[in-house]
């Protein structure tokens, strides 16, 4: 049964449950600013970079998935919700954006097959998408009210650009996550 259908006959058998966040936890674990960066090379600081933790600390990523499921998440999301060239390039770590994404998918990937293989219980990896911080619908400068940061177009690309790295990574489904901007959330359905 491919996962699509699965997930239906799932939420008709029994409630699911998402996870919870994933930027808190890591701010939980006390990370200094090297330990965001790891060997990364990159000149700026990096801490608060929560996705950027994907590929330097995967074991405090892994922890928290693995907490998610122990309380009983079914349904767990990414570490990915600035995962994207245009929340990255706050951090000049825009080049990484699909080894992130690649390796967040890969990470909840792994703790949901090993938790599933324990139990028989199905669980469902859903690729994170934020909102970035650009907007389609809005003007960042009040006295130009049809000035955009970024057109539709490219938007589209970055959130391409994005899922494809997490399907690739192996999640199974898309979460477009935190919609401040309806013409944003199309872009990334789109």
């Amino acid at each position: 049964m491919d996962k699509a259908n699965q997930f239906r006959a799932e939420t008709q058998s029994r409630i699911l449950v998402k996870d919870g966040p994933y930027g808190t936890q890591i701010q939980a674990a006390g990370l200094a600013a090297e330990d965001y960066a790891g060997a990364t090379g990159l000149a700026r600081d990096q801490k608060g970079n929560n996705d950027l933790v994907n590929l330097t600390q995967p074991q405090v990523v892994r922890g928290i998935c693995d907490a998610y499921i122990d309380a009983g998440a079914t349904l767990l999301a990414t570490n990915t919700f600035n995962a994207t060239r245009i929340s990255q390039a706050d951090y000049g770590a825009e080049h990484l954006v699909r080894e992130i994404n690649t390796a967040a998918a890969r990470i909840i990937r792994e703790a949901v097959d090993e938790a599933s293989a324990r139990d028989d219980l199905p669980r469902f990896v859903l690729g994170a998408i934020g909102p970035t911080n650009k907007t389609l619908s809005l003007s960042p400068d009040v006295d130009d009210p049809g000035m955009r940061e970024i057109g539709w177009d490219e938007l589209v690309e970055v959130y391409r650009e994005q899922a494809e790295a997490l399907v690739g990574g192996g999640a199974d489904f898309i979460l477009i996550e935190t919609v401040f901007d309806t013409l944003n959330a199309k872009a990334g359905i789109m």
